[in-house]
């Protein structure tokens, strides 16, 4: 199987640079969210369209970037 309908897009949550990469392989669309800054994986996901696997990898970077704590340089 090959990847197909391969998709890139940035975005911000929670005041955070996040990187959302989105593809299908099969009948199945895969996402992950990642920072943009250290690179780090946010959330990898996978639903039956890709709105739906992107949308489950939005909420959990939501609530895990809303937890993370910002500190003052």
């Amino acid at each position: 199987m090959k990847v197909e309908e391969h998709q890139e897009r940035k975005l911000e949550i929670e005041g955070w640079p996040v990187h959302l990469t989105s593809y299908r392989i099969g009948e199945v669309f895969h996402c992950t969210a990642d920072n943009v800054s250290p690179g780090a994986a946010l959330a990898r996901t996978s639903g039956a369209t890709r709105e739906e696997a992107e949308n489950k990898a939005i909420e959990r970077a939501t609530e895990r970037l809303g937890r993370t704590k910002r500190h003052a340089v």
